[in-house]
């Protein structure tokens, strides 16, 4: 079984850094689920993309346009939303901001 720690710690949790004006940090996760903090810089894209994962993610800061198939919406702090499986996705971010997501299965792809 894929498990993360079992405390994650802010200040000790490093950023990655995905280039272009994001970065993330893997939270807590086993083979069922993951918890993802993204941080966009103003103008940074989250390219149109799709996975067989099914993605629930909530507003932490920031403005957001966001694109799940043909649907586009502004999201802010405080607002959510929740992805499909194989639902082509994405946003570009307005004002700087954080996503907080959470991926069923695991995005194995993030830890490998």
């Amino acid at each position: 079984m894929e498990k993360g720690q079992l405390f994650q710690i802010e200040t000790e949790t490093q950023w990655e850094d995905l280039g272009n004006g994001i970065q993330r940090k893997i939270y807590g996760y086993d083979d069922q689920i993951m918890l993802v903090k993204a941080k966009f810089e103003a103008g940074a894209v989250g390219t149109l993309h799709e996975h067989h994962h099914v993605q629930v993610t909530y507003v932490e800061s920031g403005v957001f346009e966001m694109t799940i198939g043909e649907e586009k919406k502004i999201i802010r702090k405080g607002d959510g939303y929740y992805v499909p499986p194989h639902a082509i996705h994405g946003c570009v971010c307005v004002e700087p901001g954080i996503l907080i997501d959470v991926f069923s299965p695991l995005r194995e792809d993030f830890i490998k």
